[in-house]
């Protein structure tokens, strides 16, 4: 799969602060690319370079094989998390200002607008003004202003922010639906799960630098520990348990179930499998619960910016 964005050691200071130390990266074409980070990691100056609102002291940035330049803002959109919309205009208005900016033409744009209009059920908002609605309500015709002309590259910064759950579903899913079509995206937030459902790749800058870079499989692969979560109930459960903890790396665990059985984390050794362990437990009781302990995000996240 080739790369839509290459970031080739960039870096950049403000005054003494460095804001980027040698940073790179690669986004895959028509994938999801996660860019994570605690507060002042560094995270919204590398989009303010990407997006050329800034200039990098060092490195190069390439989009699509061609050295970035300013004839490629009309392939990039960019939904800020500090939103930008003028709240005194009106929606349409507003709209298709913002879509002739991008290069379209006042009949284009209000043919994309109507069909992305109808597709959110918000055509009655046409003639409202921005004050007059809600954050969550702004936040969809933001939306549809970033993805209106189409660009090869999404840039979407917590775009969750300001959705009750149903909206964010309702965008999540959008946004899927544009990678499919062939769309890229970078996706920042500090919604982990949201991380979980829709990317393919992440980094994780901490302190100005890139910590940890990769496909998010082959990430959590490279961090789980074979250690699996167990439910077993046991007609003698002393026994049972002085058992499993001779065999076994054990600690307690707590989940929740509908019934009363032991519940324990068990770590395998080196050359033991999931189905040595699984026989072993079914011939000591009645196994209700079993599953892998595979790393979150989050997890990884705050394990990796602690070891940082």
């Amino acid at each position: 799969m080739t790369n839509l964005l290459e970031v080739n050691g960039v870096s950049k200071k403000f005054g003494d602060f460095t804001a980027l130390n040698n940073v790179s990266l690669s986004v895959p074409k028509s994938s999801i690319y996660g860019l994570l980070g605690p507060n002042g990691a560094g995270k919204t100056t590398l989009i303010r370079i990407v997006n050329q609102i800034t200039m990098p002291d060092t490195g190069s940035v390439f989009l699509d094989g061609e050295f970035l330049n300013g004839d490629h803002i009309k392939d990039i959109g960019y939904l800020p998390e500090e939103r930008g919309l003028y709240k005194s205009m009106k929606v349409g208005e507003q709209a298709l200002y913002l879509a002739q900016l991008k290069g379209l033409s006042k009949s284009e744009a209000k043919k994309r607008l109507k069909y992305w209009f109808d597709r959110l059920e918000i055509g009655d908002w046409w003639n409202k003004k921005i004050q007059e609605l809600s954050k969550g309500m702004a936040q969809k015709i933001q939306f549809v202003v970033t993805v209106l002309h189409e660009p090869k590259l999404l840039i979407f910064d917590e775009p969750f922010s300001g959705f009750d759950p149903i909206n964010a579903n309702l965008i999540k899913d959008e946004i899927l639906r544009l990678r499919e079509n062939g769309a890229t995206v970078i996706f920042s937030t500090h919604r982990m799960e949201s991380v979980e459902e829709l990317c393919d790749d992440i980094m994780l800058i901490n302190k100005s630098n890139k910590i940890l870079d990769g496909k998010l499989i082959d990430i959590k692969r490279q961090y789980k520990t074979n250690t699996y979560e167990v439910g077993i109930t046991s007609s003698q459960k002393e026994a049972f348990e002085l058992d499993v903890n001779q065999k076994f790396q054990t600690q307690p665990a707590h989940f929740k179930t509908l019934g009363e059985e032991l519940k324990l984390n068990i770590k395998l050794s080196a050359g033991e499998t999931p189905n040595d362990l699984l026989q072993y437990l079914t011939s000591k009781g009645e196994v209700s619960h079993f599953v892998e302990l595979i790393p979150s995000v989050n997890d990884i996240f705050i394990q990796t910016v602690k070891n940082n």
